[in-house]
Formats: C-alpha cells, structure tokens, sequence
C-alpha cells in the first residue's frame, strides 16, 4: 500500500546518498586489499540504509489503514524513455525494442535472465528484429546489487557487459576480493583497467539515474518490462505496454509479434552495444 510507494522514493534517495559516501572516499590503488575495502564499505553503507529504510517500515505500519486510492499507482500508461547510450543487444537499426529494469541480486530477474531471456534474445534478438535495452534498478533490501551494477558496466568498458550480465545473473553469490578477481579473469578483461573502473565511483551516477526513471514512470519492482517502439534514430522508446514480472516466453511474443506487424525490423541483422 502507501507505504511501499514511500520506500520506494526512499530507495532512490538511498542510492544518491550511497553515491555520496563513495564519491567522499580517495581513490584507492587497483589492487586486491583496496577492492576488499570497497566492497567492505559498500556494504556496511547499504546495511545502515536497510536498518533506516526498515525503521520507515514500522512507522509506517502504525498509521491508520488508508483508503484504495492509497494503493500503489500502475505504471503510466504511456512512456517516452530516451536511450541514447544505454547498453543494448541486437540489430542497431531494429525499431520493435524491450527496456528492461533489473537488479542483479534479484531472484525472479535471475529466473527470468537464465529461462526467458535466452529464448527472447534467439528467436529476436539475433534475428535482428527486436533491440535489448538493460537498466539497472538495484533493490534497497539487496546490499550487493548495486555493487553488481558496478561490475557489469565496468565490464561493458571492455565490451563485456552482456557476458557480465549472464554471469551475474547465473551466479548470484556476493563478492570478495578473490572472486572479483576470478570474474574478471574468466571475462579475459584487462584486470588493472577493470580494477581501476572498480575503485573509482565511475557508473554511480548512470546507475542512479536509471533507477530514478524508473519511479517516475511507478515501476517499483523488477524485472520490469518497457515494450514498444523506437524512432527513427533509435534514441527514443515510445511504449503503452509496461510488463511487471516475467510471465512467459509466450506473453512477450504475444506483444512483439503484434508490434512487429505494424513496426518491422529495418535489417534483419544483429550485433551488440556497450
């Protein structure tokens, strides 16, 4: 009810605070003890904005039950997104495309990402009919999702972010120095490079914005779905379709199908984008 509406903009003001507490540490090295470090601080910063996001939860229990109209808005019913730069998989001149807001430490995105995803993206994706656009929405109850969101963009500076995404997404365990470490060697990135990105607050601000639009449009779960078309230079989504929760292969292709119709691919050729 109201309350999940509140702990959602909360949520998104916890991320911009969160930027401030990295922004305000120096750069360490790119080395193993610096990257412990950060994962360490990133971490107890998310757990303080739990215990204060789950005090908000309590307060907000006690107040008087709330009218229907209190309930949690649907999504607009019509989007207009721009997404000149966001990651993307596909052909670059397809016109049918799926925005997808995510969070890599969630359960039902990883279901999705490893059952759904795949078939999507071979029978579309690589057909060149259909554009993948991802956008994270790091959960504030998922304390490593965040730095996960990271990861994967820090890895898509080498043209890794979709390998980063199925790995992130195949194994969801939390990170340590170590691990980190074997990531980025099982990607073959240049680890200095991937350190170095790591250890700075490169991405916190992309990833913030992201996650703000999409409580602007009322998405406050994920995975979540944008459906529609591009124009013609690509750089902006128009959708009436926004999907909460990964139905079925079928659901997607009941609306792709539908838009490609009216809509059809300009090439039937694939590639990919960082």
């Amino acid at each position: 009810m109201l309350h999940r509406s509140i702990l959602g903009m909360t949520a998104i003001l916890a991320f911009i605070a969160l930027g401030s507490v990295l922004q305000a540490q120096p750069t360490p090295k790119p080395t193993v003890a610096a990257l412990q470090a950060q994962i360490n601080a990133l971490r107890e910063g998310q757990e303080k904005l739990q215990r204060d996001l789950d005090e908000i939860k309590t307060l907000l229990k006690e107040r008087p039950a709330r009218v229907e109209s209190a309930s949690i808005p649907k999504p607009v019913d019509l989007i207009t997104v721009n997404v000149t730069g966001e990651p993307f998989k596909g052909s670059a001149l397809a016109r049918v495309a799926i925005l997808e807001y995510s969070d890599f430490d969630c359960s039902y995105c990883a279901t999705y990402a490893t059952k759904i995803y795949p078939l999507l993206d071979h029978a579309y994706v690589q057909a060149g009919t259909v554009k993948y656009f991802f956008r994270d929405m790091p959960g504030h109850d998922h304390l490593n999702a965040l730095f996960k969101a990271r990861v994967a963009r820090c890895a898509g500076d080498q043209d890794k972010f979709w390998e980063a995404h199925d790995l992130l997404f195949k194994d969801q365990r939390p990170f340590d120095a170590t691990s980190l470490a074997a990531f980025a060697k099982s990607l073959g990135l240049d680890g200095a490079a991937f350190n170095t990105c790591i250890s700075s607050d490169a991405y916190l601000e992309a990833i913030n914005r992201s996650a703000m639009s999409a409580a602007r449009m009322r998405i406050q779960g994920t995975p979540a779905f944008v459906i529609g078309t591009l124009s013609e230079d690509g750089t902006v989504l128009s959708s009436t379709k926004v999907m909460m929760g990964a139905e079925s292969f079928d659901a997607f292709r009941t609306i792709l199908d539908d838009l490609l119709k009216n809509k059809p691919s300009a090439t039937p050729k694939a590639g990919t984008s960082n």
